[in-house]
């Protein structure tokens, strides 16, 4: 990656007349300030100048945030107090990159090969997945850079961070971090598979709730199919069987013998009238019998002329009378007997006369109007029987359906493969996240080695007598002469040879692991408690870095004496409460 350019406006001690920083130099530049409010005489004058203003805006841009903990709004030029815009170049892999950040309006808009890019916007100007982005394509932490970019006296030295800090800085370094991000990308492909899997077990185990009901369905429809073809085998046996019966019938002797069997019940019936009429006239006989012979025993009592009834004797007139009515009855009573006698004889000729039908005649229908319905319903029969023997079973189809479209078919495939999907990722996941896999132990060992061969190095080019060893549980060991060392048990001047050391040699391990950096910061280090030798040597191994890695290397001092040892001088000069750059030399 190479830094081309910076450009501040209305950021903190920088005005509204746009600043700007050229980083494409190869070489050592040094940065010196002057504060001419303050008087170019006087020796608080170097301080305030704005300086770091420069390292803070290129923080600023890339992260959002200053290097020290200053709030936001804080970073916006107080005088002006608006339209705040710090602008970065940088190239990487080829393309171009131009990052714009400001407040007042709140300003984030990001450019690739000039072409400006779609960015979800917050109404801070720092999406937070706009800024995982920027974090991607730069590669680097915001504590990383601090440590191996932007070196200041503001960031806490790494070996007087607590330990979880120095291990957190430690395996971003040496790309254990990379693993655990990895891990975090497998963890989500993970619950991704088990979400897969959780779902394809859930639809399998729908379709096997809705296979049962229709299961149940289909079972259902066999049952009824099996009674309709019971019931219309049923149907089928009975038809035949009336047909047969009705078969076995001689209809044209059936017809016959209803018409026997009607003068057989006629002949019956003759009779049966013609004897009840034979009896009522015998009773009518006998009955006339009596009264005749009544009269006749009343007309011969009257001879004597005595009273038939008390055998009294009787008048002549009264006799007379009496014999006359006895007589008239008499009369009377013989007419009737003669016609009941004559009847009598009438109804006995006629009964001589029937020839009787003894058997009454066998039909197979119990009324003639059935018999001369047989042939109708015969042919009914045959044709129900045609109709039966032919009718289509109305739930096979249904049947067919349910099974070929309706059920589904159960595969474990899937689940299966998402199965064994799952517990390779698992399997993978554990070598990138326990921390006794022999990935990370390989990891660690290589690259700890590379750490600290660029350490001692650097350590021996800063002409300190310690030994600085990272050890294999990424804790660091201190000693001198044997003897086991704390980081504070240094003195100043140590301290930040230990510093200055340790961030050149993160640098190295950095750029050998992921990407080349042109741009380093080195703010005040060398004003910070070293003494002329420890000067020298930084010095010295910043200029043959300059040169060696084509870097762009500016070193932030007080410092005047360091004027004739650098060939880029960047003046920082503050006039009327504003920063500006390239101050001309003051008469």
């Amino acid at each position: 990656m190479k830094i081309q350019n910076l450009t501040v406006k209305n950021f903190m001690s920088v005005g509204n007349q746009t600043q700007a920083v050229d980083f494409e130099k190869e070489n050592l530049t040094l940065v010196l300030g002057e504060n001419l409010d303050q008087g170019g005489d006087d020796a608080g004058s170097r301080n305030g100048t704005g300086k770091t203003t420069i390292v803070n805006a290129l923080s600023y841009a890339l992260y959002g945030t200053a290097l020290t903990n200053i709030k936001k709004d804080n970073l916006i030029n107080k005088i002006n107090n608006k339209n705040m815009l710090v602008t970065l170049s940088f190239e990487k892999d080829g393309n171009t990159y131009r990052i714009e950040r400001g407040r007042k309006p709140t300003v984030l808009k990001f450019f690739v090969n000039e072409e400006s890019q779609v960015l979800a916007d917050d109404a801070q100007g720092d999406m937070r997945e706009t800024q995982k982005d920027l974090h991607h394509l730069f590669g680097m932490s915001h504590d990383m850079f601090k440590h191996i970019v932007a070196l200041n006296t503001y960031t806490e030295p790494f070996l007087s961070m607590r330990a979880n800090d120095q291990r957190e800085i430690i395996e971003q370094l040496l790309g254990i971090t990379l693993l655990s991000e990895k891990a975090e990308t497998l963890k989500e492909q993970v619950r991704q598979t088990k979400d897969t899997i959780y779902q394809e077990t859930a639809n399998i185990e729908a379709a096997k709730k809705s296979n049962e009901r229709i299961q149940q369905s289909i079972d259902t429809l066999l049952l009824r199919q099996k009674a309709w073809y019971s019931q219309q085998e049923t149907d089928l046996e009975k038809l035949a069987r009336a047909i047969v019966e009705m078969e076995s019938v001689d209809i044209e002797s059936e017809i016959a013998n209803h018409a026997l069997l009607k003068d057989y019940l006629e002949q019956r019936a003759t009779i049966a009238s013609l004897n009840k009429e034979k009896a009522t006239l015998e009773s009518a006989s006998s009955q006339a019998t009596k009264t005749r012979d009544k009269y006749v025993r009343e007309i011969d009592a009257l001879d004597n002329k005595k009273c038939h009834a008390c055998e009294q004797e009787l008048h002549d007139h009264k006799h007379t009378e009496l014999l006359e009515t006895a007589t008239q009855h008499l009369l009377e009573a013989q007419k009737y007997f003669d016609k009941v006698s004559n009847d009598y004889n009438k109804i006995c000729n006629e009964l001589a006369n029937i020839t009787v039908i003894e058997t009454r005649p066998d039909t197979y229908y119990d009324t003639l109007e059935q018999a001369l319905k047989h042939q109708t319903n015969f042919r009914s029969l045959e044709q129900q029987l045609e109709v039966k023997a032919v009718d289509t079973d109305p739930y096979q189809e249904q049947i067919d359906e349910m099974r070929n479209a309706a059920l589904q078919e159960i595969s474990w495939d899937k689940i299966n493969e998402a199965t064994a999907l799952k517990d390779h990722q698992e399997f993978l996941l554990k070598l990138l996240t326990n921390k006794d896999s022999f990935i990370r132990k390989k990891i660690i060992d290589q690259n700890l080695a590379y750490l600290n061969n660029r350490l001692t190095y650097y350590l021996d080019k800063m002409g300190l007598p310690h030994n600085v060893v990272f050890q294999n549980d990424l804790s660091v060991e201190i000693t001198q002469l044997g003897q086991d060392l704390d980081f504070h048990n240094l003195s100043r001047g140590e301290m930040n040879r230990v510093i200055i050391s340790l961030s050149l040699a993160f640098r190295d391990v950095w750029e050998s692991l992921y990407q080349k950096i042109n741009l380093l910061f080195v703010d005040e280090l060398l004003d910070n408690g070293l003494d002329s030798n420890g000067i020298e040597c930084a010095l010295s191994i910043l200029k043959a870095r300059a040169r060696q890695s084509d870097s762009s290397i500016w070193l932030i001092s007080h410092k005047e004496e360091l004027i004739g040892r650098v060939d880029n001088i960047l003046r920082v000069y503050k006039e009327n409460g504003f920063t500006n750059y390239d101050y001309p030399t003051i008469q």
